[in-house]
């Protein structure tokens, strides 16, 4: 089989660990027997620096005319001014709209073998293994009015956190689609005692459980939510969340990882039943540029190759593929060796080409 698939690299150390997910991608392909086409296009900071914008519209052509999106990274302090009307943000954020891209899904789980890596106790985190289904298409990214102006009293904003029925409803059906491929367990996240578009938001949920007798619903606010992932992660199944509260949570729940390095994700635009589809969609990890990091041979690459595993499974339907690199990814992890960000006393330590070519090893048997 052929696959395209929109190669945005990005700013920083994206382009390292994509490349890296690319060779993997490669080595799976010769195994299987399958076709991986790439199609390179800039996307922010790049993007600003060649044409003056985050996304042009020929590379958003180009990605809709590809089977799925493999992301980088965008951002960095060259580009990181307050005042600018242009930042590397906007080509994210549109591309997310633009693709229809609703569904975001962040696994978290933690590896036998890193237990010992995060600053949280072994007991607190072992058994980890979550979904957060973070809305990524409205919310407080999006919502207008949306300006900075000057009063006579001073400099105000406003962000307005905006909800519509079918947007809440359509993701909070992606929730309970993955709920019953796993644990069937739904935890609902908003801020339903301050916020009414929260009280929408829970009003729903509760009314598309009505749907899904088989998953069990529980609603908490935000604020709960942020403590229950450090004091009892292992309590979660799938969260469901707005986009800001996901943005938020899902960096916290990347540190019982032991690194965000560690942590792919999926931005689907549909779902069907069941959990698993050929459905269009972005792939990335859930970590940012690090541009102080740059070229130096030592981001960790595993959540982006994590990332095309995701790829292989929800946009191309390819379980198998998407094992191989999972599990390719744990027998090195299990043989000792470690990028920088999860080094560990009595490890190898390896670069992102090195941890890169390990797992395509692996894969090649």
């Amino acid at each position: 089989m052929k696959f395209d698939i929109a190669a945005l690299l990005g700013d920083g150390v994206g382009p390292e660990v994509a490349t890296e997910a690319i060779k993997v991608l490669g080595v799976v392909g010769k195994k299987f027997g399958h076709g991986f086409e790439f199609h390179d296009g800039l996307i922010g900071g790049a993007a600003i620096d060649a044409t003056g914008v985050a996304l042009t519209d020929e590379t958003l052509e180009m990605c809709r005319g590809c089977d799925a999106v493999l992301l980088g990274a965008v951002g960095g302090p060259k580009w990181d001014d307050p005042l600018a009307k242009v930042r590397p943000e906007d080509g994210l954020l549109a591309l997310r709209k633009e693709l229809g891209l609703f569904a975001n899904l962040r696994p978290v789980k933690v590896l036998p073998m890193l237990i010992d890596s995060t600053t949280l106790k072994p007991e607190v985190i072992k058994d980890v293994d979550l979904v957060v289904v973070r809305e990524l298409t409205g919310g407080l990214y999006f919502g207008q009015p949306k300006k900075q102006w000057q009063t006579p009293e001073g400099r105000r904003a406003v962000d307005t956190m905006d909800y519509s029925e079918p947007e809440i409803e359509r993701i909070v059906r992606v929730g309970f689609e993955i709920a019953l491929t796993r644990r069937k367990k739904l935890t609902s996240v908003d801020k339903a005692n301050v916020l009414e578009s929260s009280r929408l938001w829970r009003q729903i949920a509760t009314e598309v459980a009505a749907d899904y007798p088989d998953v069990e619903l529980d609603h908490m606010l935000v604020d709960a939510c942020a403590m229950r992932l450090i004091q009892k992660p292992a309590y979660f199944d799938v969260v469901v969340t707005g986009n800001m509260f996901g943005d938020i949570v899902t960096d916290e729940a990347s540190m019982l990882a032991g690194s965000m390095g560690m942590l792919p994700s999926a931005s689907l635009a549909w779902i069907p039943e069941g959990g698993t589809s050929k459905a269009f969609g972005m792939y990335e990890p859930i970590h940012g540029s690090a541009p102080s990091r740059a070229g130096q041979n030592i981001a960790n690459p595993i959540a982006t190759v994590l990332s095309v595993a995701m790829m292989l499974r929800y946009s191309f339907n390819l379980p198998p593929e998407a094992e191989a690199i999972e599990k390719a990814v744990i027998a090195v992890l299990e043989d000792g060796y470690r990028t920088y960000d999860i080094m560990e006393e009595g490890k190898t330590k390896v670069g992102t080409r090195e941890m890169g070519e390990l797992i395509a090893e692996r894969i090649a048997g």
